[in-house]
């Protein structure tokens, strides 16, 4: 609420041909959803189902406790990043409620929405963030900032320590849980 109104916060996606894209997207309510390697096998399983169906490069990545980040690039001159994120984000949604009924009904209060329509949910609704990224420059600084991420969260001390991450494969390529596409990264 911002000033007595209901203040809805909007992500206004641009879909332009040669662009990438920085995207960062949040558990709900920040919670460390992606700390159990099960979690984030759905989610790297739905980063390539998705990278097949709508031909994305991926040029970096991390996997955060309570959110992800991805730099990616569309091959198609028509896309839509909305798209994009529902492919990947819905089904690690569907895959969590699932395990979660069958094997501990307990930790869906967790992802209790109080909703009727929507019970539950994995991920932080609305957009998240999505910026498109043009310059060669500021790309190679995502990437960066990216790798960073695990280090400036004392999580690890160097970057390529993250399991969840595209650091070590900048290392050595293939080092990492999802391929990266080094053939199309700009080169200065």
């Amino acid at each position: 609420m911002l000033n007595g109104k209901i203040y809805t916060k909007c992500c206004h996606r641009y879909n332009i041909a040669g662009n990438a894209h920085e995207l960062t997207f949040c558990c709900y309510k920040n919670q460390n959803f992606l700390s159990k390697d099960r979690t984030c096998k759905y989610l790297v399983d739905s980063i390539n189902s998705s990278r097949e169906k709508y031909r994305f490069d991926i040029w970096a990545y991390v996997f955060m406790p309570n959110h992800v980040h991805l730099l990616i690039c569309p091959k198609n001159e028509i896309y839509s990043i909305s798209d994009i994120l529902l492919s990947i984000k819905q089904p690690v949604s569907r895959k969590a409620i699932t395990y979660l009924r069958k094997n501990n009904p307990a930790g869906l209060k967790f992802l209790a929405t109080s909703q009727r329509n929507r019970p539950y949910q994995f991920w932080q609704k609305g957009g998240g963030y999505d910026r498109n990224i043009i310059k060669d420059k500021t790309v190679i600084n995502v990437v960066r900032y990216i790798h960073n991420n695990p280090v400036r969260k004392n999580l690890v001390e160097i970057p390529e320590k993250w399991s969840y991450s595209s650091a070590a494969d900048w290392q050595k390529a293939g080092e990492g849980p999802i391929s990266i596409d080094f053939d199309s990264f700009p080169v200065t």
